[in-house]
């Protein structure tokens, strides 16, 4: 009688136990909470967690609540992957979520598309992710190649006729600096220099002595925070300032303009979102959300993570199930809005209709400059 009791009370446990573990969903992914990319990954978790609050206030997914597991891949292209591992094979999450950096993406999707874990690139945009037959990973941002598109428009516009364009070494930055050069020869802009380095050279005068003895009016730098702060730092350093500066991801960062004061002034970026336009879906709460949750601004890095639950969430809710088949063909096929706006891929899972913005630091403030129809200020040039 004893030993009967013992074996029903155990199995009261462990279904207890299975129906408690099932009353949620578990969503992992990994940032670069450390190393290189720390300050847009830490952007983007803190988007990632308030996404988390604000599912979980309105009932969770499917009746479940949304648990996050978040682990710090250090910047780090192979910790990246192995933790991708462990989040699919021993904590067994349901779904997952993309890092940050094209290059982390990249490493991750052999493990991701080896389990058939759609991913959505909330943290990516190389082009070459969408080259090589990957079948389950979808973009949100305009691709890398399209970045610097409507600065070039600009140019035209105001009678440039050359651009350098220096670029880091990684497969994002490639792909800017690429789409910039081809871009540039279809606008009849003379490319008088095209030339990488190494993503970790702390020192860029070479590269800025280089573009002014080419003559060039415009320099275009592809990379990151770090890179766009270091090129500035050089063009100082050398006395020299291009009639327009622009540098990838970097200067759309209050922490750009933090690290250089005045300096910021007249540079140039894309930007996937910025709240002087407000986007449907949840944009202003969001943003009021965000500045009273973490006393700070959001950058786009913060509201492309939030949007990327977003639309996670709403291929879920369509595909009424947790079946990643199910979600992947979802993806595919839907058109949606998020805070960041419009969501739809090709048969790739490329985005097709996201718009980046240029914006341009003027006098302490970040300002829309492009496209005309949603500008807060005009292009300023030296």
């Amino acid at each position: 009688m004893f030993g009967k009791t013992l074996i029903i009370s155990f199995l009261f446990i462990f279904f207890a136990t299975s129906a408690q573990a099932s009353d949620s969903i578990k969503i992992g992914v990994t940032l670069g909470l450390s190393g290189k990319y720390s300050e847009m990954s830490k952007m983007q978790m803190k988007g990632f967690k308030l996404w988390e609050k604000d599912v979980n206030d309105k009932g969770g997914l499917l009746g479940k609540r949304v648990k996050l597991i978040i682990y710090d891949d250090q910047s780090n292209p192979r910790k990246a992957k192995n933790l991708y591992e462990h989040l699919i094979l021993n904590d067994k999450v349901d779904l997952v979520l993309g890092p940050y950096s094209s290059e982390i993406t990249e490493a991750i999707l052999p493990v991701t598309e080896e389990h058939g874990f759609p991913v959505i690139a909330s943290g990516a945009s190389a082009d070459r992710i969408w080259q090589k037959g990957y079948k389950y990973v979808f973009g949100s941002y305009a691709p890398a190649s399209a970045y610097s598109i409507g600065f070039l428009e600009l140019l035209v516009r105001n009678n440039f006729q050359s651009i350098a364009i220096v670029y880091a070494d990684d497969s994002f930055s490639k792909d800017i600096a690429e789409g910039t050069k081809k871009w540039a020869e279809r606008f009849k802009l003379k490319v008088v220099m095209f030339e990488s380095f190494k993503k970790d050279t702390e020192n860029l005068d070479e590269l800025a002595q280089k573009a002014r003895a080419a003559k060039a009016e415009a320099l275009m730098v592809g990379g990151h925070l770090v890179e766009s702060i270091r090129m500035r730092i050089s063009l100082k350093r050398i006395n020299w300032a291009p009639k327009a500066y622009f540098a990838s991801v970097g200067p759309a960062m209050q922490a750009f303009y933090n690290r250089l004061k005045a300096d910021a002034n007249h540079v140039f970026s894309a930007s996937q979102w910025e709240h002087s336009i407000p986007m449907p879906f949840g944009c202003e709460e969001f943003y009021e959300a965000y500045v009273k949750t973490y006393n700070e601004k959001p950058s786009y890095h913060a509201a492309t993570a939030y949007a990327g639950g977003q639309i996670l969430e709403i291929a879920v809710k369509r595909a009424k199930t947790l079946d990643r088949e199910l979600i992947r063909n979802t993806l595919y096929s839907m058109d949606a809005l998020s805070i960041t706006g419009r969501y739809s891929v090709d048969k790739t899972g490329m985005q097709i209709k996201h718009q980046n913005l240029i914006i341009q630091w003027q006098k302490g403030k970040k300002e829309i400059i492009w496209p005309e129809g949603r500008k807060t200020a005009n292009p300023v040039f030296r």
